[in-house]
């Protein structure tokens, strides 16, 4: 059963963290060059779409997780309490600042776009660009946990 969980675990932060991870990060630049080219503006939609999408299939990492965690009786090790912990601040980054920012960016270029006025400057493009960073290294930081362990007695 912990191969099983492991295996899941594993396919599941490649497969939906991952393209989070991409998605999110290119989305400022596209922001940015949408406010000029209107087909710029399909790409941030889909680049939003695959954020929400993924963020939500992401789920699976952290509840597969915690069982994994206690099938292999680590679930009090600091390494899993240290990477709850930053999977739970990675989540609230995404879920209340990186989504709505998006939203946000994605409404102010659709409104402009359909008025036919010109694009405002997009400040929030250079503010999702930080908060993605802060995203990526917590997850890059999750992940090197996850291999690492500190304090295993696995000898891996």
């Amino acid at each position: 059963m912990t191969k099983a969980l492991l295996a899941i675990h594993v396919l599941a932060a490649i497969i939906a963290i991952g393209p989070v991870t991409v998605a999110a990060s290119m989305y400022p630049a596209a922001a940015r060059h949408a406010t000029g080219v209107d087909a710029s503006l399909e790409t941030v939609r889909v680049l939003h779409r695959i954020c929400r999408v993924y963020a939500f299939l992401g789920l699976v990492v952290p509840v597969v997780g915690f069982g994994l965690a206690q099938s292999m009786n680590v679930l009090g090790s600091a390494w899993v309490i240290t990477s709850i912990v930053l999977t739970v601040a990675a989540a609230l980054i995404l879920g209340l600042l990186i989504l709505p920012a998006q939203d946000a960016v994605l409404t102010t270029l659709t409104g402009a776009r359909t008025a036919g006025v010109a694009v405002p400057d997009l400040p929030t493009a250079a503010r999702l660009a930080m908060l993605t960073g802060i995203f990526n290294l917590l997850w890059a930081t999750v992940t090197i946990l996850m291999i690492v362990r500190p304090g295993s007695t696995t000898g891996v």
